[in-house]
């Protein structure tokens, strides 16, 4: 071998070596980089210019929030958006922070949970907040800790570690505004109850303070548990959140099974009839005024209240169409004389 040849070959080493070198100065100079940098940059000073966020799974479950002239709105539903819950994930997004790099490989993102949510074994859901200018979508896979979980930007093949650790939700359940009705039980002056199979009564009070419901019609021997056994009866609308909402012409429900009458003491009557579907608890609510202290309040009940159907608690239920005989002392059983035979 000549010295040229010797000379070349240890020319094209020192060349190799040094390139070497250099891939690896440069990846990890990307990996210091990289640690702290936002996952979506351009997301955080963009929230609020955000119109529309996007939640899906690979089963098909999908929630489409969507701000128009009114606000905030559940697609799916047509009822107002919890905004408050929405603006802090919208938030959360524009601070979430790569932590470290992961895997680059398809095959090892389902151990990620960031595989794409076009496979219905995908166990991610992909997150897209559009705004006016662009569109910022990540799938956010399983957690790693309490702090933080899997990431993947969609379409990118690197996977990330990043925080705050993100837990959205795709069912449009969980992202609409709950907030039903809130009448406080001191208002109400008198309800009618019509309980599905059981008998009709009414409980009303005259003064607005006291907690005494005079109840009527009674079974004839038969006495109420105490005078405010009614007064929870009252307070069944105080609060009242829903779980889910439909509208109620599409289809048209089922005839209601029960039904209540809430009259306050200033002139609103709230009306709410109720149905069973399996275990799901569904009513309709009207509200009407003989006052004019009140015919605004319930002018803006029935805008946001006519023509839907809510599913409600069970519990909350119960509560609102309550059963005569669980007002009633037990029946008194008659004395039995000697021998067996009741004494009359």
């Amino acid at each position: 071998m000549t010295a040229r040849r010797v000379a070349l070959l240890l020319a094209a080493g020192l060349m190799v070596i040094a390139f070497s070198m250099w891939v690896a100065s440069t990846r990890h100079l990307e990996r210091s980089t990289l640690t702290g940098d936002p996952v979506l940059p351009g997301l955080e000073h963009s929230a609020n210019t955000v119109t529309e966020v996007d939640l899906r799974k690979g089963d098909g479950t999908r929630t489409t929030l969507r701000k128009d002239s009114a606000g905030w709105n559940v697609a799916e539903r047509g009822w107002p958006a919890d905004t408050s819950r929405l603006r802090k994930l919208v938030l959360d997004l524009g601070a979430l922070n790569i932590v470290e790099e992961k895997t680059r490989l398809a095959a090892n993102y389902p151990q990620l949970g960031v595989e794409d949510v076009t496979s219905p074994q995908a166990s991610g859901t992909r997150i897209d907040a559009i705004t006016p200018a662009r569109t910022f979508a990540v799938i956010i896979g399983k957690s790693s800790s309490g702090k933080s979980g899997y990431v993947r930007i969609a379409g990118a093949p690197q996977s990330l570690l990043a925080a705050p650790l993100l837990a959205p939700d795709a069912d449009p359940k969980s992202w609409l505004d709950h907030t039903l009705i809130d009448l406080g039980g001191d208002r109400v002056r008198e309800i009618e109850e019509r309980p599905a199979g059981t008998p009709a009564y009414t409980a009303t009070r005259v003064k607005k303070d006291a907690p005494e419901f005079t109840v009527s019609p009674l079974p004839k021997g038969r006495l109420l548990t105490g005078p405010a056994v009614a007064e929870p009866i009252a307070a069944a609308l105080n609060a009242l959140n829903l779980e889910d909402v439909r509208r109620a012409n599409a289809p048209a429900p089922e005839a209601p099974d029960a039904h209540a009458v809430f009259r306050t003491f200033d002139g609103l009557e709230v009306r709410v009839a109720g149905r069973k579907d399996g275990s799901r608890s569904l009513i309709t609510i009207s509200a009407h005024s003989s006052d004019p202290q009140t015919q605004a309040e319930a002018q803006k009940l029935a805008a946001r209240l006519d023509g839907w159907e809510f599913e409600i608690p069970g519990y909350r239920y119960v509560a609102l169409f309550k059963p005569l005989e669980e007002l009633l002392q037990k029946p008194v059983e008659p004395v039995r004389k000697a021998g067996g035979t009741k004494a009359r």
